[in-house]
């Protein structure tokens, strides 16, 4: 007579147990399942399916053809949203699109609103750092220059700001790579300059004035850096 041992015919048992639930957790292979999913080829086999699917078109079937030209409007939908379509500020931003697929005026608009608070307010306090980094080179050794001026002086500058009224592009363009946006901005601020004794020399520490501004920002269409940088100033009366 032959005696099986006890611990054998256990690990038997749960060995059996095991199959028949990983069997009925993942299934048996029934020869229908999708293929792995591989990132490098699945846009060629979605491709090749379209090919295989129009190969198979009924010839009584007619395909229509897409409108010329519809993605390009909804392209440049903001931009016409924004600029009389034909104009020369729409061929301008157009242009700027073109070389930039990122670019959108609305967007560039609330950026430029938000340095320019930032550049007059650095003026005003002599942040040549935060200048530094908004400002083109030509533009910052002369703001540079002005607030060495002021400091030698002892006259310091006393800036409220209260907000911008208006905030519009008046002209764009491509000059080789770099794309140029002009603004006329119209804020509101409150700014007195005073002496070395305290004294106000200029402005109106209580009054809240109009000012005007056409200021032109730009970057390079190839640099990886998206900000965008004050290359010109002018003050309207």
């Amino acid at each position: 007579m032959e005696f099986f041992d006890f611990g054998t015919i256990f690990f038997l048992v749960a060995a059996l147990v095991i199959f028949f639930q990983l069997r009925n957790v993942l299934g048996r292979r029934t020869g229908n399942e999708r293929p792995p999913f591989d990132p490098y080829t699945a846009g060629r086999t979605r491709r090749e399916g379209r090919e295989n699917e129009e190969a198979q078109v009924p010839e009584n079937v007619v395909s229509l053809p897409r409108r010329k030209g519809q993605g390009e409007e909804d392209r440049y939908a903001a931009i016409d949203a924004m600029a009389e379509p034909g104009g020369e500020l729409n061929r301008g931003l157009r242009a700027i699109r073109d070389a930039d697929p990122s670019f959108e005026p609305k967007t560039f608009v609330d950026g430029a609103k938000l340095a320019y608070e930032m550049i007059v307010m650095a003026y005003a306090d002599g942040d040549r750092r935060t200048l530094k980094n908004l400002l083109s080179r030509d533009v910052y050794e002369g703001f540079v220059a002005a607030i060495a001026e002021r400091e030698k002086r002892s006259e310091k500058i006393e800036s409220s700001f209260v907000g911008i009224d208006k905030a519009d592009i008046v002209s764009a363009e491509m000059k080789g790579s770099e794309a140029h946006v002009t603004l006329r901005i119209v804020s509101e601020l409150i700014s007195a300059t005073r002496d070395g004794g305290g004294a106000v020399i200029d402005g109106d520490p209580e009054t809240v004035a109009e000012v005007k501004d056409v200021w032109t920002f730009a970057r390079d269409t190839r640099s990886r850096d998206p900000n965008w940088k004050l290359v010109a100033t002018e003050a309207e009366d």
